[in-house]
């Protein structure tokens, strides 16, 4: 989803200062010939180079994360953590109080429907494809320099560890850009472009020069490959389920054949036009997940489940800092490997994401003022991730040690493996399939149109053509990623790509921050409090300068208040005469 076209206004009625947004949401900008074409440019390249030498890519790709990783790595993990500090200090400070609006303005959806709507932006892919795999996988082989595998502290460091990837880290570094976004959007009606909430380093003017172009250049790039990313996810589950269910294994075959029609359907919705159909599907699909999720909860080891709730918040506080401070300083090597392959990966991806997921909580959040986006956007998504992993993870790890080797199963077979040990185990299978399918589906839609956007000015409907081609290159991208992986390792060519190409997006994060910490500090609304203060502090300095104690301010409007804004004047008294 993408934000509604606000074009810079000034409301009379506003408050001194305040940029609101007016004008016509369906107002539709022509392609920015800049942006679209350099990105196409440098994307078709990249297939081509995929296409024509896969080995060749896959070599530089190799280096190249060596490089970020030894010389990096760091960099990532600082940034996660500095994002939740920035997002939370946001919340409680001053700066809360500010409404992503007028000053007046009440939330655009209830609370209800806000939640709804955030409920839905915390599931995806990434929630089917990891919520088995990573809770199992870090419990049989735990993060290095930690615990034995297959023990009760095992159990307790699989928890911990899996929430540290999807709960505080991932929502506040979703929650820095939407926030940028929503108070850039409608607190100061600039465009639903990233590059418009640089404004308060560049002026508003150079945000549409060649840095500004840069930026939605990279945002492209990132929601490019942080999507095409989960499309691979997706493909490769669906692959697993297939072989799972009797379908022979054919390699990179199917998984191809998989995107390519996966890609063909994304590509007719746009087309046909029935986006909106594709939406009605995506709300079935989040109630399908809630029927997976409780089936699995009520047919799987329920106590486990309910006791793992509790117990897995607990561990995860009391690893917090040990798992924010993990680098390959210590533990080398295997460490380094081992932050490659999640830690770091999840930042990359999450950073991937931003733009995309950033723009859809932007959009809903109008009239909520900071602290409560802030509050929301980490606590609902963060309470779905608890629930499902305790869930999924909870009888993965119960069917393990009950004797089923789901461990020994490929990353993308091993919810199949798990749904199989139920009654109905095909048909579980098959609706996961078809969770997936969808989630591919809409997904591509909904991240084709931002794209588009970013390409078209911040236009809310870019022109078809424009989302039909970032859908199919996406596709492209998504083949060539799970190529570049060794032999039977295609995730690991996901993860490789995805660090390398958000890297630059990092540093665009870390710049963001620094502005719309600059934007609040200009705020209307906190201007006129520090005037406030100053002229109550004024006011009693005189008052016990001239009278001691025995004075008090009254407060009325003054002549030129009383005829226009209704503004009041604290009133000094006049001095006492002798």
């Amino acid at each position: 989803m993408s934000l509604s076209e606000t074009p810079r206004s000034k409301d009379p009625a506003a408050p001194e200062g305040t940029l609101l947004p007016s004008g016509s949401a369906d107002r539709q900008y022509p392609v920015d010939r800049w942006i679209f074409g350099i990105a196409a440019a440098l994307v078709v390249a990249f297939i081509a180079w995929g296409v024509v030498s896969v080995d060749s890519l896959g070599a530089v790709a190799s280096a190249v994360l060596g490089g970020i990783m030894s010389a990096g790595g760091w960099a990532f993990v600082l940034a996660a953590s500095g994002f939740v500090v920035f997002a939370l200090w946001l919340a409680f400070s001053r700066y809360g109080k500010i409404p992503l609006g007028r000053d007046d303005e009440g939330p655009e959806f209830r609370t209800v429907s806000w939640i709804a709507m955030m409920f839905s932006a915390g599931m995806g892919i990434g929630l089917m494809f990891y919520g088995v795999n990573e809770p199992l996988t870090h419990f049989t082989s735990p993060p290095p320099g930690t615990v034995a595998a297959g023990t009760n502290d095992a159990l307790d460091v699989a928890m911990a560890t899996t929430l540290f990837h999807w709960t505080l880290h991932p929502w506040a570094i979703y929650a820095v850009v939407g926030l940028a976004i929503a108070y850039s959007t409608f607190r100061r009606g600039r465009r639903q472009l990233i590059s418009s909430a640089f404004a308060p380093l560049l002026g508003e003017r150079h945000t549409e020069g060649a840095f500004g172009k840069a930026v939605d250049i990279l945002a492209i790039f990132a929601t490019l490959f942080g999507s095409a990313a989960s499309l691979g996810l997706g493909a490769l589950q669906i692959g697993g389920g297939l072989q799972a269910n009797g379908i022979p294994v054919i390699g990179d075959v199917l998984l191809v054949g998989i995107i390519a029609v996966l890609t063909i359907a994304f590509v007719a919705s746009a087309v046909t036009g029935v986006a909106k159909g594709i939406q009605w599907l995506s709300n079935i699909n989040m109630v399908l997940a809630g029927v997976l999720a409780a089936f699995v909860f009520v047919a799987g080891p329920t106590v486990l489940i309910l006791n793992l709730l509790p117990t897995a918040i607990g561990d995860y506080f009391g690893n917090l800092s040990e798992m924010a401070a993990r680098t390959a300083a210590t533990g080398g090597d295997a460490t380094a490997e081992w932050l490659s392959g999640w830690t770091v990966f999840y930042w990359a991806w999450w950073i991937s994401w931003t733009p995309f997921v950033g723009m859809f909580i932007a959009r809903i959040s109008r009239g909520r003022t900071i602290k409560q986006f802030v509050v929301g956007v980490i606590l609902i998504p963060s309470t779905v991730s608890l629930i499902w992993f305790a869930i999924f993870g909870g009888a993965a790890i119960q069917t393990q040690r009950g004797g089923t080797d789901l461990a020994a199963l490929d990353v993308e077979a091993q919810l199949f493996g798990l749904l199989d040990t139920f009654p109905l185990g095909n048909a579980l299978g098959i609706l996961a399939m078809l969770l997936i399918a969808i989630f591919f589906v809409s997904g591509a839609d909904a991240a084709s149109v931002v794209m588009g956007t970013l390409s078209q000015h911040g236009s809310i409907e870019p022109s078809r053509w424009v989302v039909v081609f970032w859908g199919v290159v996406m596709g492209g991208i998504a083949i060539i990623m799970l190529l570049l992986g060794e032999e039977g390792e295609a995730l690991t060519g996901i993860q490789n790509i995805t660090i390398i190409m958000s890297a630059p997006f990092a540093i665009v994060m870390v710049v963001l921050c620094v502005a719309l910490a600059k934007d609040l500090c200009e705020d209307p609304l906190m201007r006129r409090d520090d005037r406030s203060a100053q002229a109550v502090v004024q006011a009693v300095e005189f008052g016990t300068e001239h009278y001691g104690d025995e004075f008090y301010l009254p407060v009325k409007p003054t002549p030129e208040a009383s005829n226009s804004n209704g503004n009041v004047a604290v009133q000094q008294p006049a001095e006492k005469k002798s």
